[in-house]
C-alpha cells in the first residue's frame, strides 16, 4: 500500500460532508439514532448503569456533555462512558454480524458528546455516526475468520473507530486524525471472557470504555499529542500481532490455528476495509434488533414463537425442543452456564433460557431478563429439555443468512418443525417505523408521558437543522 491504512481512512472520514450522504442513509441513520435513544432510556433503571452514574458524577468535573435522561452535564468523556453503556445495556441495540458482531450504536455518543464541546450541527453528528458504521462494520468484514474466532472481543475493533467519529466532529486535521487512531488502538484490545462462559456487568461495558477512549484520544490529538500511524499493519501492531502480517513484505500470511482448524486459514482482506469507501454506505446493511437479547439468539426465537403460537404449543406439553443452527450459537449460547442463568447478562445470551420464556410467555420483553422472572419455575421446567445441534449446511449459508430450524416434539407425539433464515429486524425483514415506534414506547413507558414519545421521535426524525446541545436538552427526564 502506498498509504497506510490509518492515512486511508482518516481521508475518507475528513472529506466526507452531509451533502454527499444520499438521502436513504440519512433516514437510516436517523433511525438508528431514534433506536438508540430509544434503548438508552430502557436502561435508566437498570443496575449497571446506575453504579457507572453515580461514580462519575460524584466524581464531577467540567460541566460540557449531557447524560441521556439523567440530565446531568459532565466531562464529555465521561458522558461519553455512560451513555454508550446505557444504548448497550439491554443488548437492545443494533447488531452486525459478518465475520465478527458488532453494536455500531454503541459508538453513537461519541458523537453527541464530542459534538457538545463545541455545539456541533446535527448534520455534523449524522454525518459522524455514518462513517462509525461505515468502518466498524467494514473492521466486522476485514479479518477472515473474525478475531472473535480467536478469542478476542469486538471491542478490540471499536478503539479503531470511536476517535475516527469523535474526530470528524471535532474537525480534526488529517494528521490529528492519524494521530487519534494511534493513541486509541494503543491500549484497548479486548479479550473476549467477557462475553463468554458465565457474563456480568462488563458483557456491556467493555465497547462503551472502548468508546469513551476514542473521545479521549481525539481531544488529545487536538492538543498535539502523537500516536503511531501503522497502527494497523505494522510491526506488532493488530494485523501482525493478533494473525501474523509480513510487515516489510506488506503481504498478509495466512496461517492455520492449531486446535481450531475448523475455522481455515486466518487471514486479513485489505479490499473489505478500505476499498470503495464512499460508494456505498455500510449503514444501509445493520441490523435492528426485535428483542432485547444476544444477536444470534433472534431467528430462533422467532422460529420458536411461530411455532408455539401456530400451534398452540403449551408448555406441559413439551417433551423435548432441537435447535438446529450455526456451530458458535452452539459454541456461544449453549455452554452449561446458560443452563442455569443467575444474571439478566447471562440470561439475554442463553438461549435455553430466551427459547423456555418464548415458549413459556409467547413473548420476549426487558421484563423477560428480570430478577423475578429468573425465578419462574415453568422456565426452569422445560430447560434442560432444550438442546442446540450444529448444522454444517446452516454453516455454509452464515454470515449472508442466519439460518436456524426449531423441532418441537411434545408428550403426546407430535411433532412441529419451524425454519427461518432471517430475523426481524434484518435488512432483508427491516422494522417499520411503527414498529420502531412501538419498540421505543415500550422501553420509555414509566419514563415519557405520550406527548413527550412523540415530540423525542418527531425531532429525531427531524433533527438536521438543530444544534447538538438544543438536541441533548431535549433528551432529559
Amino acid at each position: 500500500m502506498e498509504k497506510s491504512i490509518s492515512r486511508v481512512i482518516s481521508e475518507f472520514a475528513i472529506n466526507l460532508r452531509y451533502n454527499d450522504l444520499p438521502q436513504p442513509v440519512i433516514e437510516t441513520t436517523k433511525r438508528f439514532l431514534y433506536d438508540s435513544i430509544g434503548c438508552a432510556f430502557g436502561a435508566y433503571n437498570t443496575k449497571d448503569v446506575n453504579i457507572v452514574h453515580n461514580v462519575l458524577v460524584n466524581m464531577g468535573g467540567k460541566e460540557e456533555s449531557t447524560i441521556i435522561a439523567f440530565g446531568e452535564k459532565i466531562p464529555a468523556i465521561n458522558a461519553t462512558l455512560i451513555n454508550s453503556l446505557m444504548i448497550r445495556s439491554l443488548d437492545f441495540n443494533d447488531i452486525y454480524w459478518k465475520e465478527d458482531p458488532s453494536h455500531p450504536s454503541d459508538l453513537i455518543p461519541a458523537a453527541l458528546s464530542a459534538g457538545e464541546i463545541i455545539n456541533a450541527t446535527m448534520q455534523n453528528i449524522l454525518t459522524a455516526i455514518v462513517i462509525g458504521y461505515e468502518i466498524e462494520q467494514r473492521l466486522c468484514e476485514f479479518a477472515i475468520p473474525g478475531i472473535r474466532e480467536r478469542k478476542w472481543h469486538h471491542a478490540t475493533l471499536t478503539q479503531f473507530v470511536s476517535p475516527i467519529v469523535a474526530g470528524k466532529v471535532l474537525g480534526l486535521s488529517l494528521e490529528q486524525m492519524i494521530n487519534a487512531i494511534g493513541i486509541s488502538a494503543s491500549h484497548n484490545f479486548t479479550i473476549g471472557a467477557p462475553a463468554s462462559g458465565k457474563l456480568t456487568m462488563m458483557k456491556n461495558f467493555v465497547d462503551p470504555i472502548a468508546v469513551q477512549s476514542g473521545v479521549f484520544a481525539a481531544l488529545l490529538a487536538r492538543q498535539g499529542f502523537t500516536g503511531p500511524e501503522l497502527i494497523f499493519e505494522g510491526k506488532e501492531g493488530l494485523m501482525d500481532c493478533l494473525f501474523g502480517w509480513d510487515y516489510l513484505n506488506q503481504n498478509v500470511k495466512p496461517v492455520m490455528i492449531p486446535g481450531r482448524e475448523k475455522y481455515g486459514e486466518w487471514k486479513w482482506d485489505l479490499n473489505k476495509l478500505t476499498n470503495n469507501l464512499g460508494e456505498n454506505f455500510k449503514i444501509l446493511e445493520c441490523s435492528m434488533k426485535a428483542f432485547p437479547t444476544e444477536a444470534l439468539t433472534h431467528t430462533p426465537i422467532s422460529a420458536t414463537l411461530n411455532a408455539v403460537i401456530k400451534n398452540n404449543i403449551d408448555y406441559n406439553e413439551i417433551e423435548s425442543v432441537t435447535i438446529k443452527t450455526i456451530a458458535r450459537v452452539c459454541d456461544i449460547l449453549f455452554d452449561k452456564n446458560k443452563y442455569r442463568p443467575t444474571s439478566r447478562e447471562t440470561a439475554d445470551h442463553s438461549l435455553p433460557y430466551c427459547i423456555a420464556a418464548a415458549i413459556v410467555d409467547r413473548k420476549i420483553t426487558t421484563s423477560t431478563f428480570s430478577e423475578e422472572k429468573l425465578k419462574d419455575e415453568r422456565i426452569w421446567k422445560i430447560i434442560d429439555k432444550i438442546k442446540g445441534i450444529p448444522s454444517e449446511d446452516f454453516e455454509k449459508m452464515f454470515p449472508e443468512k442466519q439460518p436456524a430450524e426449531v423441532i418441537i416434539k411434545t408428550i403426546s407425539g407430535k411433532e412441529f418443525h419451524e425454519y427461518l433464515e432471517y430475523p426481524k429486524g434484518h435488512p432483508k425483514q427491516p422494522m417499520t417505523i411503527s414498529e420502531l415506534e412501538l419498540k421505543f414506547n415500550s422501553l420509555t413507558d414509566g419514563l415519557l408521558n405520550s406527548e413527550r414519545q412523540n415530540e423525542i421521535k418527531e425531532m429525531i426524525l427531524n433533527c438536521d437543522n438543530m444544534l447538538v446541545k438544543d438536541f441533548m436538552n431535549k433528551l432529559v427526564l
